[in-house]
């Protein structure tokens, strides 16, 4: 918006409505551009038009009164400016800002704290409400009168909006009298009404929650009706544009949430933008499934759309499914940004759990740095193939139109990465890939274009780091798939380019999905909510498919089919069977996923000769291989070679063990029992320092207090 240095070339408004607001006028920048305001010029005579629009707001119904005013006499001024004023009001919103809770103060005219005048229609109205305006009858043209709004939302200090129907702090009638709602009461109600579900249903299950702590009582489903259509509409009026420009937004929110942020830096000239979002929740589930356990990262989400790119950290919950704990928006890869909130995530943790550790740490990008999360985490590097598979799958089958050739690509370029462990050169057998098929000229450009140049680096990525498996890879990408699917929603493509868009989104109804889904878990309620969510991971749709469904190709190994389980008429094929890069024609592979087809087929392609086992277990030998013929014999290093791959043999004996056991108190009695000392087992944990006192000193202390004693009845 440009800066207007002169009130004539402000244009006069004049609304057609009977009451008009600031919503109805165009809000002009008028100064110099050390100080301007925004301002409208109206006729003098529709100022109480304007006054009533404004008190008329839905969201924020109110009062204004005026809080200072001054007059001059026509004539009293020989020179003046074009703005300077006959007639002078400051007009302020009635609920502020003295208030009882935070962000208030004292108005302007004020000296001291007036608590005793009640200025708004109900008790306790100054809630430090910031919202003013100015009204100036101009001097120079009577009849005009200028409109300068210098804060036109109804918020305190903090930031909180502190009246009106969205105002948390008044949730419904009787707030002060409603019944005990834990926060995981309110978090369930909460996630039902963002996730779309009927109100009906929702009032049903917070009625059951609070009964749980207050009985059946007709007052309190009374209220709890209440509380849960204010709590809907609170959420339904609720909006990300906490103000007009996204950066100021999105401090207001970082002010309002400080307990879901665990760091948080401000972009300047010398430091990039970095906001690092965990719930509490998130905290609790990360340290519930990540210690000793892996944490993912699906980092680079959006960076072609979005403002910033998105990188989330994923643990694996009781189902081995992904579960987001903690989300980092900004643009920054770099080594000093990276350590930043790593070690902030890592402080948060172990301010919780002082012993928290993690076992692993998944990346999906070559280009990431690895050297923060060995630093900070001291903990082995995966990588994992789910983004390149994913890519190259879906621009195989967009640009690529013949079935056949499709999967013989697909096919080839799995081969490429395989060499890897053959001894072959990857490049040549894509020198010879791009020969093949020299006539597919859309992807071969599209190869060259977007993978040739840091191909290498992939590769050597992969050489270097374990890879993940399948089923850790397509957790992730379920996890993906979900977050595509609830961002890119064709109603907010307008809003891509706003962190507080996504920050919003992120919190609300992603989180709020999740949360739902492990909480229909471990309660066994909602059963439809928990069924989706077991069968969200293509593992687990794979697991419900009968061996006897798998038929192979024991010739030649070329394909495989398996039949479907809800149209016995129906059959998948699977090309290229036993490779993490076999081709389904089924709709869900089509779209780049991994499907559960693929899936079974490699599970049963596992366990038979013929073959080639998958990359993730060549990978394993590659670090085992490597492991054994590093040391020299007879030395130090043979020692502890042998003790690190030890370890790690009783811990991988320890969890299949654990997985294949049907029941946990067999595997318990197993482990090797752990004595402590008699004392140390019925000690309070704090050894008592003192000797052992002489039986004449015991006496004499038993005799000093049973004299006490008697004194005391004495007095009595």
């Amino acid at each position: 918006m440009d800066i207007v240095e002169s009130l004539f070339d402000i244009q006069v408004q004049d609304p057609p409505e009977e009451d008009f607001s600031s919503i109805d006028l165009t809000w002009t920048k008028f100064g110099t551009a050390e100080h301007h305001d925004e301002v409208a010029l109206i006729p003098y005579a529709r100022v109480d038009s304007f006054i009533i629009g404004e008190c008329s707001n839905v969201e924020c119904p109110t009062r204004f009164h005026i809080e200072r005013g001054r007059k001059r006499s026509r004539g009293s001024l020989k020179e003046y400016k074009d703005d300077e004023y006959l007639e002078y009001r400051l007009y302020w919103c009635s609920f502020g800002p003295e208030n009882y809770g935070e962000g208030g103060g004292v108005l302007p005219s004020r000296k001291y704290r007036l608590n005793t005048r009640n200025r708004a229609a109900r008790p306790q109205s100054m809630r430090g409400c910031t919202c003013h305006f100015v009204v100036k009858r101009l001097y120079a043209r009577p009849s005009l009168a200028l409109l300068i709004y210098n804060d036109r939302r109804h918020v305190n200090k903090s930031g909180f909006i502190c009246h009106g129907p969205l105002d948390r702090d008044a949730i419904g009638p009787g707030a002060k009298k409603i019944p005990y709602i834990c926060n995981e009461i309110q978090q369930q109600t909460m996630s039902m009404i963002y996730l779309g579900i009927p109100e009906e249903s929702v009032l049903e299950k917070h009625i059951e929650g609070i009964q749980r702590y207050c009985g059946s009582d007709a007052k309190v489903n009374s209220l709890a009706s209440q509380y849960v259509q204010k709590l809907g509409m609170i959420i339904r009026r609720s909006t990300h544009e906490l103000d007009l420009d996204d950066q100021a937004s999105i401090r207001l929110w970082v002010d309002r949430n400080k307990k879901s942020i665990f760091f948080y830096q401000d972009s300047s000239e010398t430091d990039p933008f970095i906001l690092g979002i965990q719930t509490e929740w998130q905290l609790q589930q990360m340290i519930r499934f990540g210690h000793r356990s892996l944490i993912a990262a699906d980092s680079t989400f959006g960076i072609k759309r979005l403002k910033y790119p998105l990188c989330t950290l994923l643990v694996f919950d009781s189902r081995q499914h992904a579960l987001p704990v903690a989300w980092v928006v900004t643009r920054s890869s770099a080594k000093p940004d990276v350590t930043k909130w790593m070690k902030s995530l890592l402080d948060r943790g172990r301010s919780i759990e002082p012993g928290w550790k993690i076992s692993g740490f998944l990346i999906d990008d070559a280009a990431a740095e690895i050297d923060p999360i060995r630093e900070i985490f001291c903990c082995p590097v995966l990588f994992s193939l789910w983004r390149v598979r994913r890519s190259w799958l879906r621009n195989i089958v967009k640009k690529c139109t013949n079935i056949k050739i499709q999967r013989e690509i697909f096919k080839r370029l799995g081969n490429i990465l395989y060499s890897i462990w053959d001894g072959a050169d990857p490049f040549v057998n894509l020198e010879v890939l791009i020969q093949d098929f020299v006539d597919q000229t859309a992807f071969i450009e599209y190869f060259k274009a977007s993978w040739m140049p840091k191909l290498a680096m992939w590769l050597s990525t992969m050489r270097a780091l374990p890879l993940a498996s399948q089923e850790a890879s397509g957790a992730i990408e379920a996890y993906h798939v979900k977050l595509k699917t609830k961002l890119f929603d064709d109603s907010h493509l307008g809003a891509l380019q706003r962190v507080d868009w996504l920050v919003h989104k992120l919190t609300t109804e992603l989180h709020s999905s999740y949360w739902l889904d492990r909480y229909a878990d471990e309660s066994d309620s909602f059963q439809n909510v928990k069924d989706e969510y077991i069968a969200s991971t293509s593992w687990h749709r794979a697991m419900q498919i009968p061996n006897s469904a798998v038929t192979l190709d024991d010739k030649e190994h070329l394909f495989a089919r398996v039949s479907s389980q809800k149209d016995s008429s129906l059959t998948h094929l699977v090309w290229n069977p036993g490779s993490e890069f076999a081709f389904c024609d089924c709709a869900w592979s089509m779209q780049g996923n991994i499907c559960k087809h693929v899936v079974k087929v490699n599970m049963i392609c596992g366990n038979n000769e013929g073959y080639q086992p998958s990359m993730s277990f060549q990978s394993l030998r590659e670090v085992l291989m490597n492991l054994w013929r590093k040391p020299m014999d007879d030395s130090v290093e043979l020692d502890l070679s042998v003790a690190w791959t030890h370890n790690m043999l009783d811990q991988i004996k320890q969890l299949v063990e654990l997985s294949s056991s049907d029941d946990i108190g067999a595997v318990v009695n197993n482990l090797p029992l752990k004595w402590v000392s008699k004392k140390g087992r019925t000690s309070v944990g704090i050894p008592s320092s003192t000797l052992a006192l002489p039986s004449s000193s015991k006496s004499s202390t038993v005799h000093k207090k049973n004299r006490k004693r008697k004194r005391l009845s004495r007095l009595r």
